[in-house]
């Protein structure tokens, strides 16, 4: 039964392949991500799939002909078919996949929030999806870092196109962001944390398309008051009254409902018309000096809960990366390639995104097999 399920699955990406073996092997591939497999490497898949060798699945990721891009614009399109709500939550954030060497497209020693310091390893920026109903990966890039756009040979070697320049990872976001906009992918707000929401130009950028954001920033980020002056955000922070704050529960987490006490202050002047600007502030029960801070701007008519429960959405990206990387090998791969990291990248995803649809559709009482998998 989950193997037909997982048939279904393929067959949305089937227009993708021009020749029928690598549309074969690109099921096969799929089926070892979620096997339960302790490793899921080119060898191990290939071991599931009953082949001799890995040659086969290494082909599939370095060099059939099949449009990776499309299987991309097809995960997306089965996340919102199955757990697209108006008021869903587009989420931006990067996570690590530590590798040896210095070959593999985009290695450098560089921070990983994933190990909590600096590794050798290559950076993903992702994009999620999360609704009521569930959440799941929608878009990827792989970060190049300086010094790679700087060495086009060294790019050469790693498969990288020439023309590649060098993007910050907020750029990458703007970027996968903007498809999901021309998607029409339904959502209500933006989240990512303070690495993107201390950014002025991307929350420039979101408010020229109009789009509602709830950004983490930094302690000492600078904002303009509604009268025109500047402030930090720990100042605005500090001078409000202790009616202010409100004790909120943002969700379920680990151990138990994640509550904080929040407030929020009105920033910015000359707002547009029916949105608004705000401050917002998380601080913690057991330790009242820990307070985060989040840039807002959205519809007027928010209310402080809209800004703390999207404040709190972020969260479901960090458990797709670790649902994705525990149950559908997300950072099993040894390629070194460029187009080899998109394509594992791109199937781990769709993976992945099946398996959130079927717990979405499992609570719901449904059977994947009966949906429009």
């Amino acid at each position: 039964m989950v193997l037909d399920q997982l048939d279904r699955v393929h067959e949305r990406i089937a227009g993708r392949f021009t020749r029928s073996e690598p549309r074969a092997r690109a099921r096969e591939y799929m089926s070892g991500l979620v096997a339960g497999l302790e490793r899921k490497n080119g060898w191990t898949l290939a071991e599931q799939a009953g082949e001799m060798s890995p040659d086969g699945m290494q082909r599939l990721l370095r060099w059939a002909d099949w449009d990776i891009d499309g299987v991309r614009d097809d995960v997306r399109d089965y996340v919102v078919e199955h757990l697209g709500e108006p008021d869903g939550v587009l989420i931006v954030d990067d996570t690590g996949f530590l590798k040896k060497g210095v070959r593999s497209a985009g290695v450098q020693r560089q921070y990983s929030g994933t190990a909590g310091r600096i590794e050798n390893c290559q950076i993903g920026t992702f994009l999620a999806y999360a609704s009521p109903r569930g959440h799941a990966l929608i878009d990827r890039a792989l970060y190049l870092p300086e010094p790679w756009c700087a060495d086009r040979e060294r790019c050469r070697r790693a498969g990288i196109p020439d023309g590649t320049e060098f993007e910050t990872k907020p750029r990458q976001a703007m970027a996968m962001l903007t498809r999901a906009f021309e998607a029409d992918v339904p959502f209500a707000w933006v989240t990512a944390d303070e690495a993107y929401g201390q950014v002025k130009y991307l929350r420039a950028w979101l408010e020229e398309q109009d789009a509602a954001y709830v950004l983490a920033t930094k302690v000492n980020d600078t904002l303009t008051t509604t009268d025109g002056a500047e402030a930090r955000a720990d100042e605005l922070i500090t001078g409000l009254p202790a009616r202010s704050w409100r004790r909120l529960s943002v969700g379920a987490g680990a151990h138990g409902p994640r509550e904080y006490d929040w407030a929020r202050i009105p920033i910015g002047a000359g707002w547009r018309a029916g949105r608004g600007h705000w401050l917002l502030a998380r601080r913690s029960l057991s330790d009242p000096t820990e307070i985060a801070y989040y840039v807002c701007y959205g519809p007027r008519r928010s209310t402080l809960l809209d800004l703390a429960w999207t404040a709190g959405t972020r969260w479901r990206i960090e458990e797709c990366f670790q649902q994705a990387k525990n149950e559908a090998g997300l950072d099993h791969y040894q390629v070194r390639s460029w187009r080899a990291w998109y394509a594992h990248i791109t199937l781990s995803m769709l993976a992945h995104a099946w398996l959130a649809v079927s717990r979405s559709l499992a609570i719901k009482g449904e059977s994947v097999s009966t949906s429009r998998a």
